[in-house]
Order: C-alpha cells, then sequence, then structure tokens
C-alpha cells in the first residue's frame, strides 16, 4: 500500500509539473491576446476529449485528456478554417494589428522563461541534491591501451578536456557530446594529478561514443536465464557481485573475463543479497561456439548514485548559463552528429519527459524542479524556432507583415503551416517510438 502511494504521489506530481509548463505558456498567449482586445474562443490545456469545460464570457475553458500540450483558439491569429477545427457561425472578428499578434505569439516563450526563472529561484532557496560518486576508476587491464597510457585502478577522473568533472555522469556527458574521439583526461592519484591521452569508443548498445574506462563499481545480476549455471546456484536479480575465484571484482568486464577464463571449473562466488554476504560454488559452462566459460546472467553496474544536498542551489543565472551551455553543447552534437554520435533517436518528446520526471521526482523533489528549469527553457528556445506551426513561425510572419504592411499571403502560409505541421507530427512520431523502444528496453533516459 505504501508503495502504491509512492507511485500515485509520483504520477501527480510528474502531470502537475508537466502541465504547469504548458499552462504557463498558454497563460502568456492568452493574458496578452486580452489584453489587446483580440478575440479570444478558447483555453485549453491538454488534447483530446473533454475532462472538464465551462463557458465564461464567451470563452470555453477546458482541460483535456492528454496533458501533452494545450492550446489558445485566437481567430486573428488563425490562417485556415481547418487549422481553427471548423467555420465559427459567428461574423468573423476584425483583422488584429501586426504588433499585436507579435506580442501574443512571443508571450507564451516568455512566460516559460519567466516561469524557469521563478523555480530556479524556489531551488536556490531550497537547495540542489548534487551527485557525490566520484569518478573513481576500477580494473584495468594490464594489457590495455589504457593501462599503458598509465590509468589505474583507483585513479580519479577530474577533468576532461580541462573542464572539471565531479561524477561519472559528468564525465559521460562530456564524451557524449564532444565532436572529437580523443580526450586529455586529468587524473588524481594519492594527492598528484597527471593529465593522459585517452581514446573513446562506440557502445554498441548505445550508439554513443565511451571512454575504456570502468568505473569502481561491483557488477549487479540483472537477469538469470532459465536452465543456467546462474539459476542452478539460485543467483536472482539483484544481488552484488563482490568477488570470484578469490578476486575482488570491481567492474563488469572484469568480472566476464574472469567467467571467460573458467570454463566447467567450480569457483566460489561472493555476492552481497539484502546486505548480508553470500557465499556461492558456480561452475561456468562453455560456450560451444568459443569455448569460453559463461554462467546465463545478464550483468550490469549497480548505478547507484549518491546524492548531497548544496544549500543554498545555484544562483538563477548558474542555472540558465549551464541550461545554456548544455543546450549548445547538445544541439553542437546533434549538427555534427557523424562526429558524435548523437542522433535523432536520441531525443526525447512527452512519453521520455515523463519517464524522466518521474525518476526525478522519485529521488527527491528538488532534482525535479530543477529540470523544469531546463524543460521550461527549452520549451521557450524551441517555439521560437521559425518553423511554420511554432511561435517563431508565427512570429516571422507577422514581423514581415508589421514591416512590409502587408501580410503573407493566405495560400503561402497555409502550405508552410501544413508542411511544418507534417514535419513536426514525423519528428514526434519518431521521438515517441524512440522514448517507447528506450522504456521497453531499459535503455538509459
Amino acid at each position: 500500500m505504501q508503495d502504491f502511494l509512492f507511485w500515485v504521489y509520483v504520477a501527480a506530481a510528474v502531470v502537475l509539473m508537466f502541465g504547469a509548463s504548458v499552462f504557463v505558456h498558454e497563460l502568456g498567449h492568452f493574458l496578452v491576446a486580452l489584453w489587446r482586445g483580440m478575440k479570444v474562443e478558447a483555453f485549453a490545456i491538454g488534447f483530446g476529449p473533454r475532462v472538464w469545460s465551462r463557458k465564461h464570457n464567451g470563452i470555453e475553458y477546458s482541460v483535456r485528456w492528454i496533458p501533452a500540450g494545450g492550446f489558445v483558439k485566437l481567430p486573428q491569429m488563425i490562417t485556415s478554417e481547418a487549422l481553427e477545427g471548423g467555420r465559427s457561425d459567428s461574423p468573423p472578428p476584425p483583422p488584429a494589428t501586426p504588433w499585436s499578434k507579435i506580442l501574443v505569439a512571443f508571450a507564451g516563450p516568455l512566460m516559460n522563461v519567466i516561469f524557469a526563472f521563478l523555480v530556479a529561484v524556489v531551488v536556490f532557496f531550497t537547495g540542489l541534491p548534487v551527485p557525490v560518486n566520484p569518478a573513481i576508476i576500477g580494473h584495468v587491464d594490464e594489457a590495455s591501451a589504457e593501462y599503458a597510457a598509465g590509468v589505474r585502478a583507483g585513479d580519479r577522473i577530474v577533468a576532461i578536456n580541462g573542464q572539471p568533472v565531479g561524477s561519472w555522469e559528468e564525465v559521460t556527458e562530456r564524451v557524449i557530446l564532444s565532436r572529437t574521439n580523443v580526450f586529455a583526461v586529468t587524473l588524481e592519484r594519492a594527492g598528484r594529478r597527471e593529465t593522459v591521452t585517452l581514446s573513446a569508443s562506440l557502445n554498441n548498445a548505445l550508439g554513443l561514443k565511451m571512454l575504456n574506462l570502468e568505473p569502481q563499481d561491483h557488477p549487479v545480476v540483472r537477469g538469470v536465464l532459465p536452465g543456467s549455471a546462474a539459476e542452478a546456484v539460485g543467483l536472482k536479480p539483484g544481488d552484488t557481485v563482490v568477488s570470484f575465484a578469490g578476486v575482488p571484482i570491481a567492474g563488469r568486464e572484469q568480472f566476464i573475463k574472469l567467467i571467460q577464463q573458467r570454463p566447467g571449473e567450480a569457483t566460489e562466488l561472493v555476492i552481497l543479497r539484502e546486505g548480508q554476504e553470500v557465499r556461492l560454488t558456480i561452475t561456468p559452462r562453455p560456450n560451444p561456439a568459443t569455448g569460453k566459460g559463461f554462467i546465463g546472467a545478464e550483468i550490469g553496474g549497480s548505478e547507484k548514485v549518491v546524492y548531497q544536498v548544496r544549500r543554498p542551489g545555484p544562483t538563477p543565472w548558474e542555472n540558465f548559463r549551464e541550461v545554456w551551455q548544455r543546450t549548445i553543447g547538445t544541439l553542437g552534437a546533434l549538427l555534427h552528429s557523424k562526429e558524435t554520435g548523437v542522433g535523432a533517436k536520441d531525443l526525447s518528446g512527452p512519453v521520455g519527459i515523463f519517464a524522466f520526471l518521474a525518476a526525478q521526482v522519485s529521488i527527491d523533489y528538488r532534482l525535479a524542479l530543477n529540470f523544469l528549469v531546463l524543460l521550461n527553457l527549452h520549451l521557450a528556445i524551441l517555439n521560437l524556432l521559425p518553423i511554420p506551426a511554432l511561435d517563431g513561425g508565427h512570429l516571422f510572419c507577422f514581423t514581415w507583415e508589421a514591416l512590409t504592411r502587408r501580410p503573407v499571403r493566405l495560400a503561402v502560409r497555409e502550405k508552410a503551416q501544413q508542411v511544418g505541421m507534417a514535419l513536426l507530427l514525423l519528428l514526434m512520431v519518431l521521438i515517441f517510438y524512440n522514448d517507447i523502444a528506450r522504456i521497453v528496453t531499459g535503455a538509459p533516459q
């Protein structure tokens, strides 16, 4: 019952936070339209069938079933009846001035920025949990290029290409978003620092490049195959591997290599289960194709992240600067996809955002609030892009109208809207598919 209530809380918090971001955006359009004396027919949060609706002063207010958007119906800004959703029985309102339409179009993204700033102020006063898992290297194969470069088990990564890093998460992000495949990695050992040059390689599972380094982290059993050696000795998902054949295990690859070296040999395996150390004797079976040993278990890292609350949190300006730097880094990685491996497959839509928000809320509500800052700034930036069907596309048309004193031809705007909407829908379908695939396969969000 307690778990059920917890997940109800998580779901409610996610819907509230995402809905708030959509609400403030549409509220911006709505308030400025009223201020400029424009006709407003409807104000809706969400899409699809109505959950609740009420009409007041000629405006229909509604909440819809799908909490992934919203709209304000402004007939003086819509170019065609198809986009309006049908012909209105009432006489058409007088045309609005170009400057009124510019202000209304700009108000939505501006409200997202204001909302992001207010949330950032809350984060500053409440504090922000930050990961404190130091990027300490685990097992290093003596035959590897990394060992030859001077990397040793226990070394701590403190900088990548001169940029400080404080956790494995930061190390991974810097490597993935970089356009180069060769990195100057600064290591700290016994209080002394040394910089070595390391190459990254493609991780086939993720399609992204990563350094060939293992965290100092005990691997965890993720799954057990029926009829396997792992099942025979009672290995269970969630078991943490401590040692194998008397060798302390500090990484997944080290454990797999040791298993492969002992086909048919009864070997002591020490695991940690619910805080208790358990000793098992397991015999890896020889692989029919290679002869190497295998136990029939899926092995992964512990992925446990330790957080420490930073009080006060980052200032709103620091928060905005970090979001801007990450945004520029991500856009650069997308534009140079061949070098970085980052592509449309790595983008997230509403499903991915909901999943990530849920993960953040389940850890600490302040992490979710901090993500809300990033989400709202990204919504503002995305909507200001000069793409038909987005606020930026409307701004371009209305600015042209204000400067030339003649509107963009209706046929041109309708065609542009249709093409823009079709491209956005195709992109959303692709992103939706990728979000579902990541959730089903358990890939990182």
